[in-house]
């Protein structure tokens, strides 16, 4: 079974230390876990309106990329990444948090809507649809109207845990996606999706 030939992997969140512990930032926790676990080193790049490193990955070069755009302009330093480099957007794989999975699951999909997330909002109106999501779960508050302050707010300290789990699970699917491929890394992710 062939691996998928990512290049490009995003996270998404909000710069600044005042966001660095909330929800929202849970891309952010992945693609840092990412650099941490193969010798990545970020570094600002005004051009591509982010911050990137470059790791090692089953014997692949991809490039990580933390958008330092807020997350509302997220799709910005995508796409000016990936038209420097010329990665398709098949290629892309986008971490993100999820209020619509319970906090402790993953899941691995490929192109569909934003799902009223505005960084998956504006990174479509930039490259499409047809990019590789990691959705990790951090669970509804229950009210719309708290949406909001959920996202920029940090999670209890054993949420916080669970999402960090997640993160590190997700992470750990990341070499069996480039070298056995989505239905594969799926079956594993999502074969532990819940299980709090």
């Amino acid at each position: 079974m062939a691996g998928l030939p990512l290049r490009i992997i995003v996270g998404l969140g909000n710069p600044g230390p005042e966001h660095l512990v909330t929800r929202h930032n849970a891309g952010f926790w992945f693609v840092d876990l990412l650099a941490r676990r193969h010798g990545g080193e970020f570094r600002d790049y005004r051009k591509f309106s982010g911050e990137t490193a470059r790791i090692i990955l089953s014997e692949r070069e991809i490039v990580l990329l933390k958008p330092t755009t807020y997350m509302n302009r997220s799709g910005l330093a995508v796409r000016q990444l990936s038209e420097f480099y010329k990665i398709a957007p098949e290629d892309i794989l986008v971490a993100h948090d999820e209020l619509d999975l319970p906090v402790g699951s993953v899941r691995l999909k490929q192109g569909g809507g934003h799902g009223g997330h505005n960084g998956l909002r504006d990174t479509i109106a930039h490259i499409g649809e047809t990019f590789w999501r990691i959705r990790l779960g951090i669970g509804h508050p229950g009210n719309k109207a708290e949406v909001i302050d959920y996202v920029l707010t940090r999670a209890p300290r054993a949420e916080e845990d669970l999402i960090l789990e997640t993160v590190s699970t997700a992470a750990d699917c990341m070499p069996l996606l480039l070298e056995q491929g989505a239905e594969r890394a799926m079956t594993r992710l999502h074969s532990r999706a819940g299980k709090t």
